[in-house]
């Protein structure tokens, strides 16, 4: 959509834009126009409910980012699951980049749990790391808690990837367990059931955490 495309293009931050590059680096440097995280926001929630969002969601795969971004910020606000997952699935293929995969994550999601499992199966199977990471990342978000049960981290642990995202974010669901979990999962690391690098970045990420106590991390500095 040309007058969407002009809006954002409108809320330029150059420094913002060079800054993000640098973070991005599975993305072309000209997709990124360079608008900031809340001005997206706020035009989602303008956006939202209306024709020309419905239109807008339809027109894949965008040129821009930030148009992603705008995408999954749309998709976070849907209020019913069904709706939800179709926009989402029909979204997902077209994800390139940490940023937007890590900031798709849907309110609804969170009294939908059991509805969610199957898709996430789905998306462990995935071929595609983005898809790939984004399952992880629905385990780690909604299943550390009170739905915590040990077949997730199997199925976490199962998965090998050449990809550097997918495997940070291994690597993140473990150390986020092990503040969460910690007898759980610590087998994993003990048995060094992990792919090496991701063991030893499971265990960098835990010991630079605030939420695993000192008394773990000088255990599991061990197992590096």
């Amino acid at each position: 959509m040309m007058i969407m495309a002009e809006y954002l293009w409108s809320r330029q931050d150059t420094g913002y834009r060079d800054f993000q590059r640098k973070l991005m680096p599975t993305v072309p440097p000209e997709a990124v126009i360079g608008v900031r995280t809340p001005i997206l926001r706020t035009c989602a929630k303008e956006l939202r409910g209306t024709e020309d969002a419905r239109q807008f969601m339809t027109e894949l795969p965008h040129t821009y980012f930030e148009e992603n971004q705008l995408h999954a910020f749309l998709i976070c606000g849907e209020r019913d699951f069904d709706a939800c997952m179709e926009e989402l699935l029909a979204f997902l293929p077209y994800i390139d980049n940490w940023a937007t995969c890590d900031q798709l994550s849907p309110k609804i999601f969170r009294k939908h749990h059991q509805e969610l499992l199957p898709y996430i199966d789905q998306w462990l199977a995935s071929e595609h790391p983005y898809i790939l990471r984004f399952g992880i990342g629905m385990l780690m978000q909604h299943f550390l808690d009170e739905d915590f049960d040990g077949k997730y981290p199997e199925r976490v642990a199962a998965v090998h990837s050449e990809e550097y995202y997918v495997n940070m974010m291994i690597a993140w669901y473990f150390a986020t367990a092990l503040a969460k979990q910690y007898d759980a999962v610590l087998p994993y690391i003990t048995e060094k059931r992990l792919d090496p690098w991701v063991q030893r970045m499971t265990i960098r990420k835990a010991r630079e955490s605030f939420r695993v106590t000192e008394e773990h991390k000088e255990f599991l500095a061990a197992y590096r």
